[in-house]
């Protein structure tokens, strides 16, 4: 089975934070640890980085199971998302 990594630290960090998964990308646990650990985890794992599509389908998952659909907390959600991208001018 593929083993995924997502990286949500900034490089450079102390500790590197990362989501890793086994044979599906949206069933992960979150992890944090020194760079040259993480290093030596990935390899030793043989986990590959989530592609940009899995990144995507994965935020979307995130957010329906945080917001819902239909429900009060993903209207404003969706509302909160429109006024901050219409203040940025787009």
């Amino acid at each position: 089975m593929t083993k995924y990594i997502r990286v949500r630290s900034q490089p450079g960090e102390r500790f590197v934070e990362f989501d890793f998964a086994i044979g599906d990308p949206a069933l992960f646990v979150e992890l944090v640890m020194p760079p040259r650990a993480f290093e030596h985890f990935c390899q030793t794992q043989g986990a590959v980085a989530m592609t940009p599509e899995q990144t995507a389908e994965v935020d979307a998952q995130l957010e329906k199971w945080r917001y819902g659909e239909g429900t009060l907390m993903a209207q404003n959600q969706n509302r909160s998302a429109n006024n901050n991208n219409s203040e940025l001018g787009n």
